[in-house]
C-alpha cells in the first residue's frame, strides 16, 4: 500500500513539475530573471541541454534511453513491490518523480531541453528545477538509508530468522 502512495505523490510531484516549467516558459522566459531576495535567489529562465550540473550537454539520445531505462526498473520495482522498506520506497518514488519530469522535457520539448528556473546565487549554485530537487531529495535519502539504516534492518532481519529457528 505504502508504494502506491508514494507513486501517488510522485504523480503530483511530476504534476508541479510541469505546471511550474510552463510557468517559466511562458511568462519568465519573457522577462529572464526575477531577484527574489537580491544577489540571493532568483527566478532565472535556463534552458539546460545536458544532464545534471549540465554535465552530457547535447546527448539527448542518451539521456532519454538511459532514464527511460532506469525509471523502467524502478517503476516496476515499485509496483511489484519488492522495494517494501519506507526510506527507499519513498527515495526511489522522489527519484522516479524527477527523473519523470526532466525526461517530458526532453522528449517534447523542441531541441530536448529541460527548462531550470531556480537560481541560488549565493553560491553560484547551477540553476535548477522542480525534478531536480526531487532527484536530490530521493537520492539523499538513499544515501542516509545505506549509511545509516541498512545495516540496522538488515540486522534486525537476522535476529528474526534466529528466533524463528528456534520456535
Amino acid at each position: 500500500m505504502l508504494n502506491y502512495i508514494w507513486l501517488g505523490i510522485a504523480a503530483l510531484l511530476v504534476a508541479a513539475d510541469q505546471f511550474v516549467k510552463f510557468w517559466a516558459e511562458s511568462s519568465l522566459s519573457q522577462v529572464d530573471t526575477i531577484a527574489l531576495i537580491p544577489g540571493v535567489f532568483h527566478l532565472t529562465y535556463v534552458q539546460n541541454f545536458g544532464a545534471a550540473f549540465s554535465t552530457l550537454q547535447n546527448q539527448r539520445i542518451l539521456l532519454v534511453l538511459g532514464t527511460s531505462i532506469l525509471l523502467v526498473l524502478i517503476l516496476i520495482l515499485l509496483l511489484m513491490q519488492k522495494i517494501r522498506s519506507p526510506w527507499l520506497v519513498s527515495s526511489w518514488s522522489l527519484i522516479l518523480a524527477g527523473g519523470l519530469g526532466n525526461l517530458i522535457d526532453r522528449i517534447f520539448r523542441t531541441g530536448g531541453y529541460v527548462v531550470d528556473l531556480f537560481d541560488f546565487r549565493l553560491i553560484n549554485f547551477p540553476v535548477f528545477n522542480v525534478a531536480d530537487i526531487c532527484v536530490c531529495c530521493g537520492t539523499g535519502l538513499l544515501l542516509i538509508y545505506i549509511l545509516f539504516i541498512e545495516r540496522k534492518e538488515h540486522h534486525r532481519f537476522e535476529i528474526r530468522q534466529e528466533v524463528k529457528k528456534y520456535e
